[in-house]
């Protein structure tokens, strides 16, 4: 073995032992299991009258309904653009209060020149990494959709994956994506049988059970070694001293 020593022998010197943790099955034990309905916030991105991502995204409610949870949907009109308005605004209150009482979401968007659109990503970009000690989106998990009006592709998606994981989101494997989307939607707009519709049910599924599975330990899950170091008052001693505004602690 590529291995100076089985096991290593030699120490981990640069690590705050008094930080560290060894993760156990233990540690994932619920005590008091939740017995609400699993929570989930569905955004979509397009503000059209007749929009196939809204479309989308009430199918997926629909599931997710079924399904046991129980789903809000969030309508972005009247929301201002990022930075053009102040967090206080009624419809960025709205959507943050949303965020916090889900334990999941759905990111449903067209693609528009190669990209998620516009409006869903003002959406997710007026939702903070943290508001005080309340983190809106972090532990969540998410299932991310697109809508396409030509051949099918995952551009959309796929940056919808990287926002989740900047959020700290738990982003579960399956995706739906809904080529020449205009074909797969009746005037109701009801989404017709076929596969993928099919597809569009194996992602809620998969969302439900990703989030049972992790929504009373999702603060376990997102602990971090480098950010229990940070809360300490201690370290921030020796930052200070580092950068000579005190006396390094002896």
């Amino acid at each position: 073995m590529d291995k100076p020593f089985q096991p290593f022998a030699d120490g981990l010197p640069n690590l705050s032992q008094g930080h560290f943790v060894v993760p156990t099955a233990a540690d994932l034990h619920v005590e008091t299991p939740f017995t609400h309905a699993p929570r989930f916030l569905i955004l979509y991105g397009s503000l059209r009258e007749r929009s196939f991502s809204r479309f989308l995204a009430y199918e997926a409610a629909r599931l997710l309904e079924a399904m046991g949870g129980e789903a809000r949907i969030y309508d972005a009109h009247g929301l201002p653009l990022p930075d053009d308005a102040t967090a206080d605004h009624p419809k960025v209150q709205e959507l943050r209060n949303l965020s916090i009482w889900s334990e999941g979401h759905v990111w449903v968007s067209p693609e528009r020149h190669g990209a998620m659109t516009g409006v869903i990503k003002s959406q997710i970009d007026w939702l903070p990494l943290s508001e005080g000690s309340v983190r809106p989106t972090q532990g969540r998990t998410l299932a991310v959709m697109q809508v396409s009006g030509g051949s099918q592709s995952f551009n959309a998606v796929n940056g919808l994956r990287v926002l989740g994981r900047w959020m700290r989101m738990i982003t579960i494997p399956n995706q739906s994506s809904v080529p020449m989307a205009y074909k797969e939607f009746d005037e109701a707009g009801r989404m017709k049988p076929g596969p993928l519709y099919d597809r569009v049910v194996d992602v809620c599924e998969e969302l439900v059970r990703f989030t049972l599975l992790t929504r009373e330990r999702a603060d376990y899950l997102v602990d971090r070694y480098s950010e229990r170091k940070d809360r300490e008052p201690e370290r921030l001693k020796f930052v200070a001293a580092d950068i000579g505004f005190v006396t390094r602690p002896s």
